[in-house]
């Protein structure tokens, strides 16, 4: 007799993913990981801001982003959307960071080479980058803007000092 398997069984069936996604996944997941880690060591809000831009870049492809602060006054976001223009580029996105208590805490400006709006999955990744540059950003808020979360500074390494024989007897 010939048994034919309908997939009834009790054994789960899995479904494998495609290499690529899967491969995707663990790249967004690694690049998130890494920032979260810049975020909670409190690395330069700069340069976790400018970390958090790059990744959304690569994700998404042939887009540049920026993260403006609420100190930039609206003529410096109209220049650079200008500039953008002149560059041949078009905007893709513009996005406002938002804390939980309304406060703004800056904006998210993207922009393509081609003029189109994103996809619900390139959204998703948009709102996981506002997502981390809002904590980022409310973060060196809380500590007194000073740009490493409150960290002071290292002061600048002194130099070593060498006393010199005066002669060589």
């Amino acid at each position: 007799m010939h048994k034919s398997n309908s997939g009834s069984s009790d054994e789960p069936q899995t479904r494998a993913m495609p290499l690529k996604f899967n491969g995707k996944i663990q790249y967004l997941l690694s690049a998130e990981e890494q920032l979260l880690r810049s975020i909670s060591t409190r690395a330069p809000l700069a340069g976790v801001l400018n970390e958090i831009c790059c990744a959304l870049d690569c994700q998404i492809g042939n887009v540049v982003s920026l993260i403006c602060l609420p100190e930039e006054d609206g003529s410096d976001l109209a220049a650079i959307a200008m500039n953008a223009a002149l560059f041949g580029l078009y905007t893709f996105c513009s996005e406002g960071l938002i804390a939980e208590n309304d406060e703004p805490l800056g904006s998210l400006e993207m922009f393509s080479t081609v003029s189109r709006s994103p996809s619900a999955s390139e959204f998703r990744l948009i709102e996981r980058a506002k997502c981390l540059a809002a904590l980022a950003i409310k973060l060196d808020n809380e500590a007194g803007h000073q740009g490493h979360y409150g960290m002071p500074e290292n002061p600048p390494a002194r130099e070593r000092v060498f006393d010199w024989p005066v002669s060589l007897d």
